[in-house]
């Protein structure tokens, strides 16, 4: 029997989004995804604990000579995403890039230029669409109890004012707009589709010259308006998801459970309950059924898991299946966003 061929994958970058957002989930697919370098131009700084059986370099040159790695994440500021992209699939390699995916839709199309001539893989990572509150949502509204869909609300809330407050210039790639709605735009546009019609409100809350901390997109469909609201002065924050039938609502109040557990070091390896919701975090579905009869009950949350974008990957680059992120949902995405961040200054 052969063994199953494992996907060898090295990082640029060891901050934040690789031990957090990445490594807790690629390493917890053993036997399918082998994780073998980080790149890390100064080692040791940021005082990530190392991982076990992972080799750490500051020769990104070295790696990128790997015969043995055929994929490298790129989890680096974004301002760097685009030459660090193109030495990654100029050295022959399948390359993921985190979100944003870049500063500009022209340097977006110049990066999926370089990768089709190269024959490569290039993609977004998209781990949200693997949220539990997106992922229940779903489930609510392909069982057809809402009824018709009419409306959905969705927020990413924060009260961090000292962020914004911290800065005192607008930078593109610190705007809210980048390094936030990217998440949530992506979820629209994954499992709605593209829009109609985009209506944006994209604000300076400190005025003029400040941080962007601030967006509400509106994107409508044939019956239905989808909103996007996220914003860093928040100190309630709205729900995450409000989806309105005409037979009834899903209110999730809560977000996904990952990330909270992933910053006190609780990891998904070994823990069966990693992520999960607790009933009191579970949302309430109200409807009416096709009898006129009430109904409201609380919907166990479906379980999130970051690691079924490595899935995914490992999908796409050894058996050759479509891509999870779509070149065509990426562009869309910088394209949405450069438009309604254009008078940002």
């Amino acid at each position: 029997m052969n063994k199953k061929q494992e996907l060898v994958i090295g990082y640029i970058g060891n901050g934040k989004s690789t031990n957090r957002y990445h490594l807790p989930f690629a390493l917890n697919r053993p036997g399918k995804i082998k994780v073998k370098t980080v790149y890390q131009r100064t080692l040791g700084k940021g005082g990530w604990a190392p991982f076990d059986g992972i080799m750490y370099t500051d020769n990104l040159n070295e790696m990128l000579a790997d015969q043995e790695i055929q994929a490298v994440i790129i989890c680096t500021p974004v301002d760097g995403h685009k030459s660090l992209v193109e030495q990654v699939l100029n050295a022959g390699k399948h390359c993921v890039v985190e979100k944003p995916f870049a500063l500009s839709l022209a340097d977006a199309e110049e990066m999926f230029r370089l990768a089709e001539e190269k024959g490569l893989t290039l993609e977004c990572y998209q781990n949200r669409r693997f949220d539990s509150d997106f992922l229940t949502t779903q489930q609510v509204i392909e069982s057809g109890k809402l009824g018709e869909l009419f409306e959905i609300n969705m927020h990413y809330d924060y009260y961090r004012p000292h962020v914004p407050e911290g800065e005192n210039s607008y930078r593109k790639d610190h705007a809210f707009l980048y390094t936030h709605a990217c998440h949530t735009v992506d979820q629209v546009l994954s499992y709605f589709g593209s829009p109609e019609d985009i209506h944006s409100d994209v604000r300076q809350l400190l005025g003029p010259g400040r941080m962007n901390d601030y967006f509400d997109f509106a994107f409508f469909y044939d019956g239905l308006k989808v909103s996007v609201k996220s914003s860093y002065f928040r100190a309630k924050p709205r729900p995450s998801f409000a989806v309105y039938g005409t037979r009834g609502v899903f209110i999730k109040e809560t977000e996904d459970r990952q990330e909270a557990d992933l910053k006190k070091f609780y990891l998904p390896a070994g823990h069966d309950d990693f992520g999960l919701d607790s009933p009191e975090h579970y949302g309430t579905l109200t409807y009416y059924d096709e009898e006129g009869l009430y109904h409201e009950e609380k919907v166990p949350t479906v379980k999130g898991d970051y690691a079924r974008y490595y899935d995914a990957l490992y999908e796409t680059i050894i058996n050759g299946a479509p891509p999870l992120v779509t070149k065509e949902q990426t562009l869309e995405q910088m394209r949405i966003l450069e438009k309604a961040g254009e008078n940002l200054a």
